[in-house]
């Protein structure tokens, strides 16, 4: 543990240091209870602020020692209240950025490679000036960023939104989720079984054998041998083959080809990335996946999950649902998913002020049909699709060739479909065009707590980086408010479900718009009021949304059941 009290006063704390070789004792120190007895009356009092950098680590390091810090300060999260989509916010950056200092990097203490050594070998010496520079970093940065809240209006969001999540995420990524090794082992085998047979395939309409995950073999394959139409190349000389690109081939002459290697590309990915890496991220203490949630990795506020990414399962696909279906209850629970329903539509009707979606999610229509109706004049299982496709595709700036390779439809027919959207939908066009002005005036956008998300290259002479810029400002404002009302939701969470006698029901993962527990099942009537209940008004009092906020919610002994 390390500690600065003042700026250029600070102190290591070794509790665990097993010496720099076989041969050589271990320093002298102390026992690491003695150690926490010690602290523990500063780390808990409540008049002593603590700050660190990325706490939530340490968060969870200290109550596994069973001591709760509070209160406390995050220089990462102030850091990303206040600059967020400017630069990265760990404690080296910041650093450089803010103390013009480059501190010591950890792989110059401990090496780098099949050198490395742990911590607990490194020179006492060596260790304290890395581990007290930190604390002594962390403190300079404090001072240097906390005035700057109040004077960049940056202190609501730090304060109702990011701070108080946390102790919350700690103790998610603490819980972890159980998951069967069994099944995960047999989707894997089968996975592997059905890329073997793509291959055969693949090969076989292509006239013979080829690395199929090497992209300039396939696109030598595609547009050469085979002669399709339509290849472009980069800088470095190799065709594309990205999914945009294997999508239209498969549109323009229905080939087959194309949709086989997009099969073959999810099956390998998802079971390298889920069913094979799941197996060995199972913690053996635990028996569960313990995901890492990055607090401020997406610009936009969302949280990050990573160490496994648990966000990237395909979520309306059969193979999603299979691979959902590993993640399992305990014995004697239940898993229960409550999922926030078309949340980004509903803020977008409020937030561009559009009255006949305000009035549709009022009564609980189905907003893609109402969608359809206005569009094509009818509804049915087509109109409603592509109506659907608009609706979400108008949120993220979508342009008239993106909406045209969506829909398969030519780039006037697309022009026209976003034309009538905005004619039947005004305040949503309105919304762009305001947004895009301020943007460009001021440099980034806000959400509805006041989460600032900027772009630096929202003025670029490039184009691609401007129409980049701007596709992201648009829908920014709007994921973000999302982001930020699913975190409040969270850090309300353990207290209500405390407060109705359900202290023991856990929340295990968040994942996009959705929340995942685990409970027994007679508590399941109880829990589900209680967090429909704290999810339907995160929002308040702080923001007073014109639209209700909509929850769905599944039980079962998987999460692929739960939904």
């Amino acid at each position: 543990m390390s500690l600065a009290t003042e700026a250029g006063k600070a102190c290591y704390i070794p509790v665990g240091h097993v010496g720099d070789g076989l041969l050589s004792d271990a320093p002298e120190q102390l026992p690491l209870a003695t150690a926490l007895a010690k602290l523990r009356l500063l780390l808990e009092d409540p008049a002593v602020l603590k700050i660190g950098q990325n706490l939530k680590y340490d968060l969870i390091m200290f109550r596994r020692n069973g001591i709760d810090v509070t209160p406390y300060d995050d220089t990462m999260l102030i850091s990303f209240a206040l600059d967020a989509g400017l630069h990265n916010h760990g404690m080296d950056d910041l650093c450089q950025l803010h103390i013009g200092h480059c501190p010591i990097a950890f792989k110059d203490v401990t090496g780098a490679g099949k050198k490395q050594i742990t911590f607990d070998k490194i020179d006492l010496q060596r260790a304290t000036e890395y581990a007290a520079e930190d604390a002594d970093v962390t403190l300079r940065l404090w001072q240097k960023l906390k005035p700057r809240l109040a004077r960049e209006s940056a202190t609501r969001v730090y304060e109702l939104v990011d701070r108080p999540l946390v102790p919350i995420v700690a103790e998610i990524e603490r819980a972890g989720i159980k998951v069967d090794r069994e099944e995960l082992s047999r989707l894997s085998a089968e996975f592997a079984a059905q890329t073997l047979i793509l291959e055969g395939e693949i090969h076989a309409i292509a006239g013979g054998p080829f690395t199929i995950g090497s992209p300039k073999q396939l696109g030598d394959v595609l547009f050469e041998r085979m002669g399709l139409k339509g290849g472009r190349k980069g800088k470095s000389g190799v065709y594309s083959t990205d999914v945009s690109e294997l999508e239209r081939i498969a549109a323009d002459g229905g080939h087959p080809i194309a949709n086989k290697v997009l099969e073959w590309r999810q099956l390998t990915k998802l079971k390298s990335t889920y069913t094979d890496a799941l197996q060995a991220s199972i913690n053996p203490a635990t028996g569960r996946v313990h995901t890492s949630y990055g607090l401020a990795h997406a610009q936009t506020g969302r949280l990050a999950s990573t160490d496994p990414n648990l966000q990237n399962i395909p979520i309306r696909t059969e193979i999603g649902r299979r691979i959902r279906d590993a993640f399992v209850a305990e014995p004697g629970k239940l898993l229960l998913s409550a999922d926030y329903s078309q949340i980004e539509l509903r803020i977008a009707a409020h937030m561009a002020d559009v009255p006949a979606l305000q009035a549709a999610f009022a009564r609980g229509d189905d907003i893609h049909s109402l969608t359809a109706q206005e569009l094509f004049g009818e509804v049915n299982r087509d109109t409603r699709g592509r109506a659907k496709t608009i609706n979400f595709a108008i949120l993220y700036g979508i342009s008239r060739w993106g909406l045209a390779g969506r829909l398969g439809v030519s780039n006037d027919e697309a022009q026209a479909m976003i034309d009538r959207y905005f004619e039947r939908f005004p305040g949503i066009n309105r919304y762009i065009a305001e947004t895009l002005t301020y943007a460009r005036e001021h440099g980034f956008v806000t959400t509805l707590f006041g989460r600032k998300t900027h772009f630096s290259r929202i003025t670029s002479p490039k184009q691609a980086e401007r129409q980049g810029s701007e596709r992201a400002a648009i829908n920014a404002p709007i994921q973000g408010t999302s982001a930020d009302i699913i975190k409040r939701a969270m850090a309300r969470m353990p207290g209500a479900l405390a407060n109705a006698g359900l202290g023991d029901v856990r929340m295990l993962l968040q994942v996009h718009d959705e929340l995942v527990f685990e409970l027994a099942p007679d508590q399941v009537e109880a829990a589900s009021e209680v967090i429909r209940t704290t999810m339907a008004t995160a929002a308040s009092p702080a923001v007073h949304l014109k639209v209700p906020l909509d929850i769905e919610i599944g039980t079962g002994a998987s999460w692929g059941a739960a939904h």
